[in-house]
């Protein structure tokens, strides 16, 4: 039996486990199975592997995308680039590390897009999802600004997001964990009534289906999506990866 699984903390709000078993079921890959591996620690990694010597890649989640870069022994060229990984392939006694997030994001933001080029983007967040939002956002040329919490001089803050840059931006893209279940009750602190039909709001959260930010965005009447087709296609990147093994 090869094993896959996803690590992370907290994991109640993943689709990944029924997204590979459904996989598995309907292509009638029977030699494979897929788990969840709930970290509330980074270092209780190494101890994930020598219980499970079955497996043969694993995809990463929040908080880790960033701080499994150091247990890996290799990360792609890519992924180098980003400075996330959200797959791992366990490979001839090595631990390789992936960034699929990357493709996922493109294709699916792509098709949200359907031609149209944003002369401005806003990122909220700054973690691992992010860093892969920028390079995409970079590879196609659309400037952006990334927001966060705190103050440094490359980022700006929820505090200075005023009506004039929201209205000066047609794309935001949500990669915090705000709104994502169960704290389906929170939500990115923008100004939300400076949105208009012109924007387009993209939430890499797809659990709920409709989280508040993309509910608020709707009521502006904004065009909406969620990261569910991002969830698959880059769960589709990552299952090319591990098929190989």
């Amino acid at each position: 039996m090869k094993k896959l699984g996803l690590i992370g903390y907290p994991l109640t709000h993943s689709f990944s486990k029924k997204y590979f078993e459904e996989k598995f079921v309907r292509e009638n890959l029977t030699n494979y199975c897929y788990d969840l591996y709930p970290l509330q620690n980074i270092g209780e990694f190494p101890q994930i592997l020598k219980q499970n010597p079955e497996l043969i890649g694993l995809n990463v989640t929040i908080p880790y995308k960033e701080k499994i870069i150091p247990f890996l022994d290799e990360i792609s060229e890519n992924t180098q680039k980003i400075g996330a990984v959200n797959t791992i392939a366990l490979q001839k006694g090595k631990k390789i590390g992936y960034n699929t997030d990357y493709e996922g994001f493109l294709k699916s933001l792509q098709n949200f897009l359907d031609g149209y080029v944003p002369t401005q983007a806003l990122i909220l967040g700054t973690g691992g999802a992010s860093k892969a939002v920028q390079a995409v956002l970079q590879h196609l040329q659309i400037p952006f600004q990334v927001v966060s919490r705190n103050k440094n001089p490359q980022n700006l803050t929820y505090n200075e997001l005023s009506a004039e840059i929201i209205m000066q931006t047609q794309l935001i893209i949500n990669t915090t964990p705000l709104g994502m279940y169960p704290d389906t009750h929170t939500y990115p602190p923008i100004p939300y009534e400076s949105i208009t039909e012109n924007h387009f709001l993209y939430d890499l959260v797809y659990n709920p289906e409709t989280t508040l930010f993309l509910q608020k965005g709707k009521e502006q009447k904004a065009h909406t999506k969620n990261g569910l087709e991002m969830l698959s296609l880059q769960a589709e990147a990552a299952w090319n990866i591990w098929k190989k093994i």
